[in-house]
């Protein structure tokens, strides 16, 4: 099956083309730096990650750029109420959005330009437009006439006047339009500034991503993402002062990735009680874990985050870790040398049974990069090797089961998983390990005294919290499945 994407510009799915021949620039929507990361600040940067790794695996040269907007209302208003100004803050925060990054394993951004790097080039489109009749100076400020453009509301799929209608729009006694909205903003006293045609000002939201994108990746690119919520009226916005400006498509294709929910509530900063903080999440979990979390459902569909929900991914990645232990043990090798294909074009070897799953991976990834139903064939591949190693020893023919493991790293990696090997002993862990060999030296002592119905239930109890014994030469091991 050839790469499929969902269009959000057509609604419909269709077959990946590139501008270029063999390239693919992609542009996603980055954070406002104006306070910590929160686990819904992961959401876009994992999948995207994922979507260059997958696009990169098929053979494409990807450029692709996050954007940081560190010139905003909001970091403005932060600022003065933390004391500071809105460069240190916002350096504050990009350092932390940065190492929430490094930790999840998000290693393919080419690009991070700043809003306040990409002055020159905003204020060249805002005279653009206006020259170009879309655009008027009023006041200090521009805006962008919605009426002068008649694709207004395309990748919304509505009316402009429904747009404006169901839309909360800032107020302002400058505009022509109620709809209008802003290219550039006078400063206010206080404010950070630039001087420009129409004087003192900053530049608006919308056009600093349009002035990034088309600076580095050029008028017309391949794949725009961000999140479900960014559709209307930013990224609408910036496809219509985009298109109006230089007069050919914008990009491709428009991705928008679900929004992470908890409780059914969407995670947002205007909802205290959702926030989870980056920080703390990571020195209570692994980071494989959160990184599992978000790639564990489709990625256009909501993703509902619990600590029941991540408990139970984190107690997951003990079928991993068995995995990648017993193959030291019968290869003296570690899962984490080994060398895997990195492009789907390399000849690639393995058993029948992982070689099906193997099919149902990229399958997955080819229909618009489901990363879910990956997830779930990847489960599949790591268990049949588990269940593959207990029946061997080192002196085994271990071929086949070494060509199953390369290609559990190759799948791993397009999902950016166990770069770095599992920790094995955090926090609660020890004490389950601890809990569990007194369980398993209570059960060999019922064995032993020829109590098997106690035995038995023993095993059956634990089978039923999701707890696999395996009794082989060496002793019992245990490990934690998954729910299915």
């Amino acid at each position: 099956m050839a790469l499929r994407v969902y269009n959000t510009l057509s609604r419909t799915k269709e077959p990946f083309q590139t501008v270029a021949p063999g390239e693919v620039g992609m542009y996603v929507c980055g954070p406002t730096v104006y306070s910590k990361s929160h686990i819904g600040h992961m959401v876009g940067p994992v999948i995207f990650d994922t979507v260059k790794r997958y696009l990169t695996y098929l053979g494409y040269k990807v450029s692709w750029v996050v954007n940081i907007t560190d010139v905003d209302d909001k970091l403005i208003v932060q600022a003065q109420k933390d004391g500071t100004t809105v460069k240190a803050l916002a350096e504050q925060v990009t350092a932390d959005y940065l190492d929430c990054l490094a930790a999840l394993n998000v290693t393919g951004i080419d690009h991070m330009p700043r809003a306040t790097e990409h002055i020159g080039d905003i204020i060249a489109i805002n005279e653009g437009l206006i020259e170009k009749g879309f655009a008027y100076a009023s006041g200090g400020d521009v805006y962008f006439d919605v009426s002068k453009a008649d694709s207004y509301g395309k990748l919304s799929h509505r009316d402009p006047e429904e747009l404006q209608a169901g839309a909360r729009i800032e107020p302002s006694s400058l505009k022509r339009n109620p709809g209008d909205f802003a290219l550039w903003k006078a400063s206010k006293p206080g404010e950070p500034s630039w001087e420009s045609p129409w004087g003192p000002g900053r530049p608006g939201w919308h056009i600093e991503c349009s002035a990034m994108s088309l600076k580095i990746l050029g008028k017309h690119f391949d794949i725009h993402g961000g999140g479900l919520d960014l559709v209307f009226p930013h990224h609408e916005n910036e496809l219509v002062q985009s298109e109006s400006f230089t007069g050919v498509p914008f990009a491709s294709y428009w991705m928008h990735n679900g929004l992470l929910t908890r409780e059914g509530r969407k995670i947002s900063k205007s909802d205290p009680d959702t926030i989870v903080l980056m920080g703390d999440l990571l020195a209570e979990y692994q980071p494989d874990a959160i990184r599992l979390l978000l790639l564990s459902s489709h990625y256009r569909r909501p993703i509902d985050y619990g600590p029941t929900r991540l408990g139970e991914i984190a107690r997951s990645l003990g079928t991993f870790q068995h995995a990648f232990d017993r193959f030291k043990e019968l290869t003296g090798e570690s899962f984490d040398a080994l060398e895997a294909p990195s492009r789907r074009a390399d000849e690639v070897s393995a058993p029948a049974e992982v070689a099906e799953h193997r099919r149902g991976f990229l399958e997955a990834m080819d229909d618009d990069f489901n990363t879910g139903g990956a997830v779930g064939e990847l489960f599949e591949i790591v268990r049949i090797l588990n269940r593959t190693a207990a029946g061997l020893a080192p002196t085994s023919d271990l071929a086949d089961y070494r060509a199953g493991m390369v290609v559990l790293k190759e799948l791993t990696n397009i999902l950016g998983l166990f770069a770095k090997p599992p920790e094995k002993a955090a926090a609660n862990d020890a004490l389950t390990g601890d809990l569990m060999a007194l369980l398993i030296d209570l059960r060999a002592r019922l064995r032993k005294e020829k109590q098997y119905a106690l035995a038995d239930e023993v095993r059956n109890r634990l089978t039923a919290l999701g707890v696999t014994l395996e009794d082989g030469p060496e002793g019992t091991r245990w490990r934690v499945e998954p729910k299915r």
